[in-house]
């Protein structure tokens, strides 16, 4: 890229970098003019792991770039001198990430990192060199000709059919030639911190080419191989940043960075906890002289023998420095005991979903599950705020930064867990992180048959809850120590059909459906599945079947689960919504929901269901606050983020429920009840096209489903466009030959085009079917115009 000169800026008084650019470049102004863009595009990028770029400039016919001077040595001088420390190595590695991070952020591929093109400081920052600048040399004639001798020079350019970079550290589809993206630059870091670690490259060969064929045929040697004491989690790192398919990589350099970031805070972390050890032993023959006689050689010491057998010059002195030893451990325990025992508990816990490490999609249902069962059991401590399965599982699949999560949910602390199965085998791996810290608060391995999942779940629950600090009662143990089946196989079962109703599409349910009789086979008296029955069927009454024909086995699934354990909140709250939502007996469904949060206050939709009670019951306030309590405890669901929203609409704040639905769609757009009612709110407001095309963007970002094609025809009819509203009618009546339509969707159409006795008559024959719709009647304004009509 042209000669480096060390210069100085004698306006600022600083010392620089020149970098004149070759002439070829001045002859080109295609190239030239790219350079151009790429190099503002690279100034922008204001971080500290970046070179700086001061200038652009001219001087007669030369260009030339000034950026910052570093008073360092390259990475490859750095890796030549001497063993690089895995620490050390963590540090560079997380430097050079964040940079990529910042640069791919703006849109920016380096395409060329390697040693040559990372720079150390004394200080030990690292600058990450020439972003911007690789792919704007001189193209080769054939991918093959690729010049290792000039180890900065860059070869090929983005597009597909050429190749640029640095032969050892290409991507595999940047030596195809391939488009590129960011991914080949976590490639490229991957190979970076395989060489820094072992002091070798993954993928060699005696020409570029036999390189290339390494990297696109051979899989490169474990890095313990080279490096024995390597960490398996950073094994784990660098296997997954050299995946030869992008698509199986590391996808963004954050989740890299993050990674790399978790890994040197644990590592850290040991090395504290092996300094603070006192020594255990020393060697027989070595022998200590304060002065100048001889004393016995070492034996084997305590903490405080240690400290004493090197200060025997005097009585004196021996006495003093025995009282400053005596009153240093008295004072450590002193200090020890009191802040063990007035450490402020933890009071709020994300547990973030499990990862499957077991190659194995097939137990996705077992990471879930065991994610699910520690959040229900952890729930039910009253002094505990956990976040709810739906905000929890946003996270899952990508990489999870403690500190964001903290601030994300409101918690302090964040549980993280990977499961690894192995021929009936389990290894559960938990890490408890201060959210504010990032300091690992306890960490451990549990290594179980799958048969002992039941007792594995309720041990971890106790273990947790201990390191969190909870102060627990004698009930709150017996809750965490209670096991609902003590068969393994019932257990499995249960947590299969928990991860197909969490799918929520009648397929998945009735799938779930059937794991649930298959676990009540085989314990005919676990009431927890009993319960997925009755919320299984619930869903089922409220979207895809009849009421009539759903609710009546919810209820009845529901009253045998409470009558084996009527101490189990879930079933309780099931109960709810049958009394709710089908029987509409109000006093029955407060007496279940203040028994369900009486039995685990954090339970989210115990507060759900309470809100929708206040709304029936005309009681704006208490609904409010319910529904806010149900977000509290679960903040990213779309679910308890609309239903604030619709609580506003009931009221007839409109512009709240606007303002509020928005954000919830911009959290979830396939969420159809956003769309819905946020439509819905345009129109009371009487802005029709606005309401319309909220309706039609939601049939195309989320489904289209029947209440959004209802709500669609309303606001056609009262917009004045009789005949849509009139087509929107005909697509429900052919819906509804396909599956089942709730007849209160028809009444919805028939109010808006101001036909009373259609209206009537379709809301005659929802209440026939038990429609859930209909306990808002009351307070739906989308019927104002029917409430006069005797």
């Amino acid at each position: 890229m042209g000669e480096v000169y060390l210069a100085e800026d004698t306006e600022l008084a600083r010392t620089v970098a020149l970098k004149i650019l070759p002439a070829e470049f001045t002859t080109d102004q295609k190239r030239l003019q790219r350079f151009f863009q790429e190099a503002r595009a690279a100034s922008s990028l204001n971080h500290p792991n970046i070179l700086t770029i001061y200038e652009i400039g001219q001087a007669d016919s030369s260009r030339f770039i000034v950026t910052e001077f570093i008073d360092g040595e390259t990475l490859r001088h750095r890796i030549s001198r001497s063993t690089v420390p895995i620490t050390e190595a963590l540090d560079v590695a997380i430097q050079v990430a964040s940079a990529l991070s910042a640069a791919h952020a703006a849109g920016i591929v380096h395409r060329d990192i390697k040693p040559e093109n990372i720079m150390v400081r004394r200080d030990g920052i690292v600058k990450v060199l020439d972003f911007g600048l690789a792919k704007l040399t001189e193209p080769q004639q054939t991918a093959n000709a690729i010049d290792t001798s000039a180890p900065t020079k860059v070869l090929i350019k983005t597009e597909p059919g050429l190749v640029m970079g640095t032969a050892q550290y290409m991507s595999p589809e940047q030596a195809r030639g391939l488009a590129v993206d960011e991914r080949t630059d976590i490639w490229s870091l991957g190979v970076v911190l395989y060489e820094i670690v072992s002091g070798i490259a993954p993928f060699k060969g005696q020409t570029a080419s036999d390189t290339i064929a390494s990297i696109l045929k051979t899989e490169h040697l474990p890095l313990s191989s080279p490096v024995a004491e390597v960490p398996a989690e950073m094994e784990r790192i660098v296997s997954k940043a050299l995946e030869k398919e992008a698509g199986d990589r590391y996808q963004t350099s954050k989740d890299l960075l993050v990674d790399l970031r978790h890994l040197k805070k644990r590592i850290d972390f040991e090395a504290e906890l092996g300094r603070s050890h006192p020594p255990e032993s020393t060697s027989h023959n070595q022998q200590v002289a304060l002065d100048t006689r001889e004393v016995e050689p070492a034996r084997t010491t305590s903490s405080v023998e240690y400290v004493v057998s090197r200060i025997r010059q005097h009585k004196r002195i021996f006495a003093l420095a025995t009282l400053a030893v005596l009153l240093a451990v008295g004072l450590s325990y002193w200090f020890f005991t009191r802040s063990a025992t007035n450490a402020a508990p933890i009071e709020s816990i994300a547990v973030m979903p499990f990862i499957n490490e077991s190659g194995n999609a097939d137990n996705e249902y077992l990471s879930d599950g065991m994610t699910e069962s520690l959040i229900g059991s952890l729930s039910q401590l009253p002094r505990l705020s956990v976040k709810a399965r739906t905000s929890v599982f946003r996270y899952k699949g990508k990489a999870v930064d403690p500190h964001t999560v903290g601030l994300e949910l409101s918690v302090q602390a964040v549980l993280l867990g990977r499961i690894t199965e192995r021929s009936e085998m389990l290894t559960l791996s938990l890490e408890l992180v201060d959210a504010r810290t990032e300091n690992v608060i306890w960490s451990e391995q549990y290594n179980r048959r799958q048969s002992d999942l039941v007792s594995l779940q309720s041990e971890i629950a106790r273990d947790v809850s201990n390191k969190l600090r909870v102060k627990l009662s004698g009930a709150d143990e017996q809750k965490l120590a209670k096991n609902y089946t003590a068969n393994g196989e019932a257990y499995q079962l249960y947590l299969k059909g928990q991860y197909e109703w969490n799918k929520h599409t009648q397929a998945d349910l009735q799938r779930g459906i059937e794991y649930f009789n298959q676990a009540i086979e085989v314990d005919p008296n676990y009431a927890l599945a009993y319960s997925g029955l009755a919320d299984s069927y619930g869903v089922l009454g409220n979207n895809y079947l009849p009421p009539n024909e759903a609710f009546p086995k919810a209820k009845a699934y529901a009253a045998k689960a409470l009558a084996i354990d009527d101490t189990l909140a879930e079933a309780h709250t099931s109960m709810c919504a049958v009394r709710l939502f089908y029987d509409w007996n109000w006093a029955e469904a407060e007496k279940e929901l203040k028994r369900a949060q009486t039995l685990n206050p954090n339970e989210t939709s115990a507060h759900d269901l309470y809100s929708a009670y206040f709304e029936v019951m005309g009681q704006p306030d208490e609904a409010q606050a319910e529904g806010k309590r149900a977000q509290e405890l679960d903040p990213l669901s779309p679910m308890m983020n609309t239903d604030i929203g619709i609580d506003s609409y009931y009221w007839r704040r409109y512009d709240e429920a606007i303002a509020q639905l928005e954000k919830t769609i911009h959290l979830e757009q396939r969420y159809v009840l956003a769309w819905v009612y946020l439509g819905q709110a345009y129109e009371q407001k009487k802005m029709y096209a606005q309401a319309i095309e909220t309706f039609q963007k939601g049939m195309t970002q989320a489904e289209r489903h029947p209440q959004l094609l209802a709500s669609l025809g309303h606001a056609y009819a009262l917009s004045g466009e009789r005949d849509k509203a009139l087509k929107a009618l005909d697509e429900l009546r052919e819906m509804s030959k396909q599956r089942y339509i709730s007849p209160y969707s028809f009444a919805v159409v028939y109010a808006g085009l101001g036909d009373k006795e259609q209206a009537f008559g379709w809301l005659d024959k929802a209440y026939q079917d038990r429609s859930f719709f209909l306990i808002w009647l009351k307070v739906e304004p989308q019927f104002d115009s029917l409430r006069e009509d005797p």
